[in-house]
Parts: C-alpha cells; sequence; structure tokens
C-alpha cells in the first residue's frame, strides 16, 4: 500500500477514531493527542502492517494503546478544577452516553466497538488481544450493566 492509499484510509477513519477515542476519554484535548499520536505512529510503523484488510482494526489497536498511555499521564496530573463531563457528539443520546462513561473500560470499549463501529466479536478479539470469549462475557457484563442501570433510572423516574 502507498503512502497516499494509507493516508486516504487514515481520513476515512476519523469518524471511528474519534468515537472510539471517547468511550475512553472525557476530554477532547485528551482525544485529539491520542488520535494525533496514533496516527503518526501508524504512518512510521505501516511497513510491520501484516495484510491491508487488517488495517482498520490494527489502527483501532494502536488508538486504543495511545488512550490507556493518555490516562496514564493523567493520573500524574493534579487537577485545579473539576474537568467538564465528555462532549456528546450530534446526534448521540447524551443519557446512553452517560451509561456509557459510567461503565468501567474493559466493558466499555467492547460495547462501543460492537455497537456503533460495526466490528465482530473476533475482530474486537483481535483488537483488544483477548479470547473472543472473554470479548462475549465483557459484551454481556456491560448489557447486563447498563440494562441494570436503565431499570434504576425508570424506577426513580416514576417515584418522582
Amino acid at each position: 500500500m502507498t503512502q497516499a492509499e494509507f493516508e486516504t484510509r487514515i481520513i476515512a477513519m476519523q469518524d471511528t477514531l474519534y468515537r472510539v477515542s471517547a468511550t475512553l476519554l472525557t476530554q477532547m484535548c485528551d482525544r485529539e493527542d491520542a488520535i494525533q499520536e496514533c496516527i503518526y505512529k501508524a504512518l512510521a510503523k505501516r511497513e510491520k502492517l501484516k495484510s491491508d484488510d487488517a488495517m482498520q482494526a490494527w489502527v483501532v489497536r494502536i488508538l486504543i494503546n495511545e488512550c490507556y498511555q493518555q490516562m496514564r499521564r493523567r493520573k500524574r496530573l493534579i487537577p485545579m478544577e473539576t474537568p467538564p463531563e465528555g462532549e456528546v457528539e450530534p446526534g448521540a443520546d447524551a443519557d446512553v452516553r452517560q451509561a456509557l462513561m459510567r461503565l468501567k473500560p474493559e466493558l466499555r470499549v467492547p460495547l462501543v466497538l460492537l455497537y456503533i463501529e460495526g466490528y465482530k466479536v473476533e475482530e474486537i478479539a483481535a483488537i483488544l488481544r483477548l479470547p473472543a470469549g472473554t470479548v462475549k462475557s465483557r459484551l454481556s457484563r456491560g448489557r447486563r450493566a447498563l440494562r441494570i442501570e436503565w431499570d434504576e433510572e425508570e424506577e426513580r423516574a416514576v417515584q418522582i
């Protein structure tokens, strides 16, 4: 794959990269840093890509690693004020976004990759470097946690 083709495919992935980074990072500046570093690393190491078909999963894996790196850097900082809530992209349901953000990252990321990004369980397993059974169980636990949260929210709404 030529560099021009590679760059074209990376540009076409920008929405996916944003959504995946938004599932792990709450602040826009951290998301942008992670995406920028991801693209830089992908361009610098594109010769290591074994199959052109696996490019998107490969780039998403790089992005997830960068998001975790940003989270580690963030832990070392002492916050001066409360950070803003994560922004909701246009057309997205703010309640669903908030419910997802309350989940642990290990439950949140597989749900986003499956339902929002459209990856198959096997592809998610490859991206996250986990067995497919683990991905399935995390999807199940994530769905269960969301269902419990929605049920509790409905009960609170009925009581009011």
